[in-house]
């Protein structure tokens, strides 16, 4: 039976995120929103948690999976940026972008691309998820809350919780967020490739 949060959305409750923070390196698996959409989220290293996402998702090993990053020194721990890759990412984040990059020596194998060796990596602009992000100290490994065969993306809380109340372990909810995911943009061949149009300004990637 998941756990239900419901949080403040500009002054998040400090000991109900503490409390996310640490069923989190506890193993859980948590709904939360973003600046995009509500995402599936775990701890990196968590590979149960992925096996969980993969689960809930239908996933194939190809899929990208994100780490969502508190800010840019701590993305930059996860993927190698060049200086112009460096200079486009600053200018659109944080925000609802998901730039896809070669990944370091830090991410752990089960997360890259298995041809490719990329991972995801964004900065939400969200002030309950960068509460979360500061108080675990490390990226969520997450994906978006997309069902199976479902067309539309859920956007309430306590849907979610009726929905997936045994498969996942905490839903974290602060009432509204966005409904469309992130737009998503491939550097891992140093030009940039617009992958899929989304909540971010997709034009200045066309």
């Amino acid at each position: 039976m998941a756990k239900y949060f419901d949080v403040h959305p500009d002054n998040p409750q400090r000991r109900t995120i503490s409390g996310v923070a640490d069923e989190l390196r506890s193993g859980a698996l948590v709904a939360y929103p973003t600046d995009s959409c509500y995402a599936l989220g775990c701890r990196l290293g968590n590979r149960e948690g992925l096996e969980r996402i993969r689960a809930i998702r239908e996933l194939d090993d190809r899929h990208h999976f994100t780490l969502v990053c508190r800010d840019f020194a701590q993305l930059g721990q996860f993927v190698y940026v060049d200086n112009d890759v460096f200079r486009t990412i600053k200018a659109t984040t944080p925000g609802s972008y998901t730039f896809i990059l070669t990944a370091t020596k830090e991410v752990p194998r089960q997360l890259l691309h298995p041809k490719k060796k990329t991972v995801g990596v964004r900065i939400p602009d969200h002030v309950v998820t960068q509460a979360l992000l500061a108080e675990l100290g490390e990226p969520l490994v997450s994906s978006t809350l997309l069902l199976p065969d479902e067309a539309e993306l859920l956007t309430q809380g306590w849907e979610i919780k009726e929905r997936l109340e045994h498969s996942v372990d905490l839903v974290l909810d602060s009432g509204d967020c966005g409904t469309e995911p992130t737009t998503v943009i491939d550097f891992s061949d140093g030009e940039a490739q617009l992958v899929r149009k989304g909540a971010g300004d997709f034009t200045r990637f066309e």
